[in-house]
């Protein structure tokens, strides 16, 4: 036999013996899923975390709120209940909505159409009916008659934002009442009425109660079907 038949003959039992390339990933597969897993540390058996520090670079966190010293409106929402609301000023809405505009408070139903002149027996039968009536149109967004803005039309001057709160669920507002209120000259933010009422919250502390106006629907409203 020669020599290089020798060699080629030695070369193929060589590579017989290696293992394909697959065969090692299954290896190298395998080792790392045998390894044993790291456990999660176990929760500390006591909350003590030694003494106070000492130190003067402490960060004073209640320092950093700008609005501490400052007071909230009267008109500030305190509670959202389900059929009104409770103000800051002590004051008690109930069987309506609310709006807060220059630093007063307006019972706001604006569930009663144009048509129906909102005499007190009416406002009782709303009532009584269980928060129920129409602020939806057909294609289910936020809409109700002109009127229902006629405070913001006679006030002067005129706030920069509304907040509208519309109950429960965020409703979207329909294209001729955005429309109507912005003609205004007011912008409106649009949210549920307990975001909407945090909102107005902080924006009428900051910014004052003459610049940011709240139109705010209970949280047990429902719409009649």
């Amino acid at each position: 036999m020669s020599r290089s038949v020798q060699q080629g003959s030695r070369m193929y039992s060589c590579l017989r013996q290696l293992k394909p390339r697959s065969c090692r990933k299954t290896q190298v597969r395998q080792f790392y899923m045998s390894s044993p897993q790291r456990m999660p540390p176990a929760a500390p058996k006591s909350r003590d975390r030694g003494p106070a520090s000492q130190e003067d670079t402490q960060t004073d966190f209640k320092a950093m709120d700008i609005f501490s010293n400052t007071q909230q409106p009267t008109t500030a929402i305190d509670a959202c209940m389900d059929d009104g609301f409770a103000l800051d000023s002590g004051l008690k809405i109930t069987g309506a909505g609310v709006m807060l505009l220059g630093g007063e408070a307006f019972k706001w139903r604006p569930w009663i159409r144009e048509s129906a002149a909102p005499d007190t027996a009416q406002d009782n039968a709303a009532t009584s009916k269980g928060m129920k009536g129409k602020l939806q149109n057909t294609k289910g967004q936020f809409h109700v008659d002109k009127h229902v803005w006629g405070i913001l039309d006679l006030a002067w001057p005129k706030p920069d934002l509304l907040v509208l709160g519309t109950g429960r669920h965020i409703l979207p507002l329909s294209p001729e009442t955005r429309r109507h209120i912005n003609e205004l000259g007011i912008r409106v933010e649009v949210q549920d009425t307990r975001n909407a009422a945090a909102q107005f919250n902080l924006l009428a502390t900051e910014r004052g109660v003459h610049q940011v106006a709240g139109a705010l629907v209970p949280i047990g409203w429902r719409e009649d079907r």
